[in-house]
């Protein structure tokens, strides 16, 4: 008779529950690490992994019986090794569960779906063989084409995009420029994570396509992944990968899908079947089981890291999954963050090493690559010319400054196209009343709530409360309420009034539009008005940072940022570091074609002109900003130079989260006290104060937080593993039963 066996498997449980860890199960036969199955969980049957285990009988009938597997999804390959230890190392990095991790990094569509669902979606994914047909002499010349130029890549002609066929080009790549070429050199002659530092413009995208070209050749099992930033920023670069390989080797992945398209592109790379896998932050989790190189795309930009749940870094993951598999790792950035430009520098043989820097004088881990010049810039006319605009001297109460007014009718009347920044949208961030001082406040939140005209409405940007604006003071009664500062919804109303008498070269009106995240909520409004922009029917285009971020607008000749100072005094030690990036991105929209500008040009209206940042920004130079950052930051005691965690607590009540806080914080030393392998990590790691969150009330939740800090990477880790148990415990404790959850978010992005 044969004995079930005893199965360990994963579950999504939160590491704040009392279920952290994989849970066992009976089954009647053993299944390998990575089936995928359905166990019950409670009053639920739900989705699990089969995790490392070394099997073993089911323990003897005077124990308490195991529950049995449901079902087994036995038509699907078993999630592999190295996808496993990606999950396992993102869990225990990020202090969460196994289970939590490996299920949240699954389509979600995937929970509900029983094994006969799995099987048609499975079929409907099945190659099929093609359809005889007449060979014409049409056809001959086609295949003869699609042969030619497969083997002026490098690699034989494809019938198909299987996994058992090589990959053949479909669009003949440009010639490159010689720098692309010493880049792609370096790629391909050394392994490791690269740091690709290109200034916009300078053909970035095509490295990734001809460095992904290189790999898919090279094996015909290959698969590359490709993360993006944005969602916005996917179709286009999907549109140029599948224009070079095809559409049938390419898939997205990001949240905008519907669930099934997720799921279909996730079974594609999970079976080999898609070569090129493109996405945001959650494609780092992606089953690729012929992975063979990593590509993020604008590496700085904080959209890496996730703010909710598992608070992971896509871009960190990647580089340890480049790592783990053996395979290259290529981060490409104008504006690389901080982080990466310090774990890139090269080796300074004549740097002093005092014993106070544990890294002098040495490489960082990344290799360095540079693409400093723009595609076309052997011309005179392509050098960017960055303005800074004194507004302290201009009309007082000016949007735009009278110049900048001029030179954009002028560029209009050369059909060249505009883009003025402003990183705050609605129309304004509050409403006022200047009689009692009410202020549209969010009755939720401890923010307020944004003016929005074009609906008329009150929205607040943090938990979507939205009530029509009123039509006098809720307090007083005064008619007269007015809004405080401006959004891009009013810039874009000012501007259209400003420039109502400039002309088209056709002598029609100037054609103004706005792009952020209002204007493109409804399906396909993105994609159509940057086809318009494309297309040369804007000429000046009005947004957030998003238009500053990936595209390739040809017409645009002048980029202005409105009102960039708010950052500059920010108490978030990041904030100059993110305000350069955006501004140096936005200004790489400016002259990308020179046929469409004589003189590309970069305005910037500031009340503090003599700012260092913007110094650094009108000579355009990245690495005499990042090295006056880093030896701030060194100096300071910030990162990258010490390992930062944020412990949070999110209650009912504001003191319920930070008493659950200090009662943390006294568990820790009382156990420091009985266990003294503690001790030291106490010493290597310092708490800060429990404090409220700048937001410290979202949605009726109050927020606090303590930041822990330490020069030792490890001894964080260390002590946040030690200090679990005791968070459960206190947690657990009556007098914090007003607290709703905990969590640690490692390395933070905002404190």
């Amino acid at each position: 008779m044969t004995h079930p066996v005893c199965l360990t498997v994963a579950v999504a449980t939160p590491t704040h529950s009392a279920l952290s860890t994989p849970l066992s199960y009976a089954s009647a036969q053993d299944w390998p690490p990575g089936q995928l199955l359905r166990v019950p969980l409670g009053a639920r049957d739900v989705l699990g992994v089969v995790w490392d285990h070394p099997g073993g009988a089911a323990p003897d009938p005077g124990e308490r019986s195991l529950r049995a597997v449901v079902e087994v999804w036995d038509a699907l390959p078993p999630l592999d090794a190295h996808w496993r230890a990606l999950v396992a190392f993102a869990a225990r990095y990020y202090q969460r569960s196994v289970g939590e991790m490996a299920l949240a990094a699954l389509p979600p569509a995937m929970r509900t779906l029983n094994q006969e669902q799995l099987a048609r979606r499975l079929a409907k994914l099945a190659p099929k063989a093609p359809a005889p047909r007449r060979r014409t002499a049409k056809a001959s010349q086609a295949t003869a084409s699609e042969t030619a130029l497969a083997t002026a890549e490098g690699s034989p002609a494809a019938p198909g995009h299987g996994a058992d066929q090589p990959l053949a080009a479909r669009e003949v790549p440009p010639a490159l420029t010689l720098q692309q070429r010493e880049v792609l050199q370096a790629l391909s002659t050394q392994p490791g994570t690269f740091l690709l530092h290109g200034n916009t413009g300078s053909g970035k995208t095509e490295v990734y396509m001809q460095a992904a070209a290189q790999a898919l050749a090279q094996n015909a099992h290959a698969q590359v992944l490709v993360l993006v930033p944005e969602i916005n920023l996917t179709p286009q670069l999907q549109a140029r990968f599948e224009r070079r390989f095809g559409a049938d080797a390419v898939v997205a992945m990001h949240s905008a899908l519907t669930p099934a398209k997720r799921l279909s592109a996730w079974l594609r790379a999970h079976l080999g079947q898609a070569r090129i896998v493109l996405g945001t932050r959650m494609a780092v989790f992606a089953s690729l089981p012929g992975l063979a190189l990593i590509v993020v795309d604008e590496e700085h930009d904080p959209s890496y890291k996730q703010q909710e749940g598992a608070r992971y870094s896509a871009r960190d993951l990647a580089v340890w999954r480049g790592h783990h598999a053996g395979v290259r790792v290529l981060l490409g950035s104008a504006t690389p963050s901080l982080e990466s430009w310090w774990a890139s520098r090269p080796a300074s043989p004549a740097a002093v090493d005092d014993g106070t820097s544990p890294a002098a004088g040495r490489a960082g881990r990344y290799t360095r690559l540079h693409m400093p010049d723009r595609i076309g810039s052997d011309t005179a006319s392509a050098a960017l010319l960055v303005r800074r605009v004194d507004m302290n001297h201009q009309p007082r109460g000016a949007v735009l400054a009278p110049p900048l007014l001029d030179a954009i009718g002028t560029r209009a009347a050369r059909g060249e196209q505009s883009l003025l920044l402003l990183n705050r949208r609605g129309y304004s961030p509050v409403l006022s009343c200047s009689e009692c001082g009410w202020k549209s406040t969010c009755p939720h939140c401890s923010a307020y709530r944004v003016f929005h005209k074009g609906d008329r409405s009150l929205r607040c940007h943090h938990c979507g409360l939205a009530s029509p604006v009123p039509h006098a003071c809720p307090d007083c009664g005064n008619p007269d309420i007015q809004g405080l500062g401006r959004g891009t919804e009013q810039l874009q109303e000012q501007v259209q009034a400003l420039l109502s008498d400039m002309r088209r070269p056709d002598g029609s009106a100037l054609r103004i539009a706005r792009l952020d995240a209002d204007t493109t909520r409804l399906k396909g409004t993105l994609t159509a008005q940057l086809d318009q922009v494309h297309a040369g029917e804007v000429d000046v285009l009005i947004g957030t940072q998003m238009i500053a971020k990936g595209h390739d607008f040809r017409r645009v000749s002048l980029v202005a940022a409105v009102q960039p100072d708010a950052a500059l005094f920010a108490s978030d030690f990041r904030a100059p570091e993110r305000l350069f990036a955006l501004l140096m991105q936005a200004a790489g929209r400016a002259g990308r074609d020179a046929g469409f500008a004589q003189q590309p040009e970069m305005w910037v209206q500031t009340h503090q002109p003599a700012h260092p940042l913007y110094a650094a920004l009108k000579t355009l130079d990245y690495a005499a900003f990042a090295d006056g950052q880093l030896t701030e930051r060194e100096q300071a005691g910030l990162p990258p130079f010490v390992h930062q965690a944020l412990l949070r607590a999110d209650a009912r009540t504001q003191e319920a989260a930070q008493g659950f806080l200090l009662a943390a914080v006294e568990a820790l030393r009382d156990a420091a006290m009985q266990q003294p392998q503690l001790a030291p990590l106490l010493d290597a790691v310092y708490l800060y104060p429990a404090v409220p969150l700048t937001v410290q009330r979202v949605a009726q939740v109050e927020r606090a937080q303590l930041l822990l800090e330490s020069t030792s990477r490890q001894a964080l880790q260390r002590l946040m593993h030690a200090w679990q148990p005791l968070l459960h415990r206190t947690r657990a404790d009556k007098a914090h039963k007003a607290l709703i959850r905990w969590l640690f978010d490692v390395d933070p992005l905002g404190i």
